[in-house]
């Protein structure tokens, strides 16, 4: 198994989701929420995070040829085995972080993302968070993925909710969490 990943399936179909965060920082809420992802994965559910954000050199449509560079030939490795995504972006001045935006530019120019499920959790309060789901909807959306709106959730998180091993204890948010997995998976199977 890769590092960050919790397999959850015994026998039959494992659906694999990859896990990827919008946050570089430290203590985010938003990484935070799929690192309790990974513990709350259901039976038959295959979850990974993807913690490259902050290794992928600033997108330059001269360097998206067949020799990618590395961190960027990984993610869209990563997103190729995956069957789904599940995002949890912050948001920067209403819209996505961006650091975030540079990644989903990477994906861009290759067929990985092209009709993949995908959904995200927003953990911001209510009335924050808005601008940064309605431009991943606008990106995923001209990136021709399968928006699952059904797992695109709020799930509220207090920045205190966070525990020292990075992960939130909340029963709630947990449940939610594995709600939303099995969402996306119930989908993916169809």
């Amino acid at each position: 198994m890769l590092h960050g990943e919790c397999r959850a399936g015994r026998g039959g179909a494992v659906v694999e989701i990859l896990l990827v965060t919008g946050s570089t920082r430290s203590g985010s809420t938003n990484t935070a929420a799929l690192r309790t992802a990974l513990e709350a994965a259901p039976d038959g559910v295959t979850v990974a995070l993807y913690e490259g954000l902050a290794e992928l050199p600033a997108f330059n449509p001269d360097q998206d040829t067949d020799s990618l560079p590395a961190p960027a030939a990984d993610l869209r490795g990563r997103i190729a085995s995956a069957d789904a995504l599940l995002f949890c972006t912050p948001e920067y001045a209403g819209t996505l972080p961006g650091s975030f935006k540079n990644l989903l530019d990477w994906t861009v120019g290759g067929s990985e993302m092209h009709e993949k499920p995908v959904a995200w959790v927003n953990v911001a309060p209510e009335g924050r968070g808005n601008g940064a789901s309605e431009t991943l909807r606008t990106v995923l959306g001209y990136l021709s993925t399968d928006i699952i709106d059904a797992a695109c959730v709020r799930l509220t998180v207090p920045r205190g909710a966070v525990g020292s091993d990075e992960t939130i204890e909340d029963p709630q948010v947990r449940e939610g969490l594995r709600d939303v997995l099995r969402t996306i998976a119930k989908h993916v199977v169809g």
